[in-house]
């Protein structure tokens, strides 16, 4: 959350200034809603446009190198398109608009609109989204996202959804970067710092607003804002395991995009590659269970792989990398030292098949078991409970004086057991914990000389269901 500054005006934005003001006055609207409108009177038409284009601030202020990007990309480089900014609460000082003061500095924008809107039901104006729908572009203004996310399920939610739909973007700063995440960290009950969050992961004041805006390429990701300046890399961790944890991110992984402020920006374009602007930013990933991440108890969570983006670097976020990043951990709330430093991993080829694997049926016998031997330490493999007969078996490999660790996260539809067996199938150890939803856990010692087979084993215990269990492996 941040407050929102002003850019100035120059002399020709005062003069439509006050004939939009003037305008408005006779407009009917809510009273909880202020529309200011810059630029021409009427919208631009056209059947067509290039987008969609995304740009992540780390603080409110529009930044116009990616924001320029972001209208050439959508108009193609001919014509004119229209914006909207959409802000919670009005500038305390200078500029009643600052971001569309920027906004129309830029070749290629024929109107840029404020509206302030005060109240969650100003998401049903049907002005606001009358205007919102004929634009091309959204800016969420710095502020507060939690107002933000109280638009969700009004029509609001929808109008912004359609302008990304037909090709237009969305994007914002601070407080509305974070509102353009999938998984939103909402500040609903307060704003939390690094050293809570890691304390604590379930801390009050850490809450998630999920199912909002799902913009393509983007999946799994949680934003956050004046990245370094604020030091929250650490709660952005804590976000991540939460995330994992709780099942809130697709495939058992999270990911966190944290930009700095002072310019930071992260330009997303139509084929989901992200351009860095400005000052850093961090892509931050959880791709397995976390070893401690409970009520009142501090964060565990080895192995973190963070991408460090300086300016003019670029990230694929369709095909999301799978080497370049360094590791950082946290052990019982206290996270390694130079977190926002550290030297890019390049051999990474040994990791094999990757660090999730998803369940292939059939796989209810050890003979049908899914191979998980090339899967990387710490890594992540999910499944369902089908029925409540379902076993799933998990192939894995172990080297002498290796001690395996796997900790299930299991979904509140059913309750499933954890074995690990023998090449022969024989009970090495088993996680029997009673009740839908309970997690199991299991580790391992392999104490023989050489290299060993073994079998991971979910089993419905009771209940089932097509909502997925997350089981992290890691061996050390």
């Amino acid at each position: 959350m941040s407050s929102r500054l002003s850019l100035g005006t120059t002399a020709a934005a005062v003069a439509l200034l006050s004939v939009a003001l003037t305008l408005t006055a006779q407009e009917p609207a809510h009273a909880s809603a202020n529309r200011i409108r810059l630029g021409n009177a009427s919208d631009v038409s056209r059947t067509s446009w290039n987008g969609p284009a995304f740009t992540m601030n780390g603080a409110g202020a529009v930044i116009p190198a990616s924001m320029g990007r972001a209208v050439n990309d959508i108009t193609g480089g001919t014509g004119t398109m229209d914006v909207v900014v959409l802000a919670g609460s009005a500038p305390t000082s200078g500029s009643v608009t600052p971001e569309c003061d920027t906004v129309m500095t830029l070749t290629g924008v024929s109107s840029c609109t404020t509206w302030t809107l005060t109240a969650a039901t100003d998401g049903n104006n049907s002005q606001v989204n009358a205007d919102v729908r004929n634009a091309e572009f959204v800016y969420f203004a710095g502020g507060d996202q939690c107002k933000y996310s109280a638009w969700k399920g009004t029509a609001l939610e929808a109008s912004v959804e359609s302008v990304v739909a037909k090709g237009g973007g969305s994007g914002g700063g601070s407080a509305g970067h974070h509102i353009n995440s999938p998984i939103v960290y909402d500040a609903c009950n307060g704003s939390v710092t690094s050293a809570e969050a890691l304390a604590n992961p379930y801390d009050r004041y850490i809450s998630f607003t999920t199912g909002m805006f799902q913009w393509p390429n983007y999946a799994g990701v949680i934003n956050d804002s004046h990245f370094v300046t604020r030091d929250r890399m650490g709660r952005t961790m804590s976000f991540l395991a939460r995330a994992v944890k709780d099942g809130l991110a697709p495939g058992g992984a999270a990911w966190g995009v944290g930009v700095e402020e002072g310019g930071g920006s992260l330009y997303l374009d139509r084929n989901g590659m992200a351009t860095q602007y400005g000052k850093d930013a961090y892509v931050v990933l959880a791709d397995h269970q976390p070893e401690q991440a409970v009520d009142r108890k501090p964060l565990t969570y080895s192995g973190f792989k963070i991408w460090r983006l300086t300016p003019g670097s670029t990230f694929d976020f369709k095909n999301r990398p799978t080497c370049g990043y360094y590791l950082r951990s946290v052990n019982n709330g206290i996270a390694d030292a130079n977190l926002y430093t550290g030297t890019p991993q390049t051999n990474c080829g040994s990791q094999g098949g990757g660090s999730t694997l998803a369940e292939t049926e059939p796989n209810d016998t050890r003979d049908a078991a899914n191979d998980a031997t090339t899967l990387a330490s710490p890594g992540t493999v999910t499944g369902s409970m089908k029925s409540t007969t379902d076993r799933d078996y998990f192939k894995v490999s172990m080297n002498s004086g290796q001690t395996a660790s796997v900790n299930c996260a299991v979904p509140s539809a059913y309750d499933a057991d954890l074995y690990w067996l023998d090449s022969t199938g024989s009970t090495l150890e088993r996680s029997v914990n009673n009740g839908a939803g309970s997690d199991e856990s299991v580790s391992f010692t392999r104490t023989a000389a050489g290299a060993g087979t073994y079998y991971l084993e979910l089993e419905a215990y009771a209940g089932s269901g097509t909502a997925s269990y997350s089981c992290s492996v890691t061996k050390s």
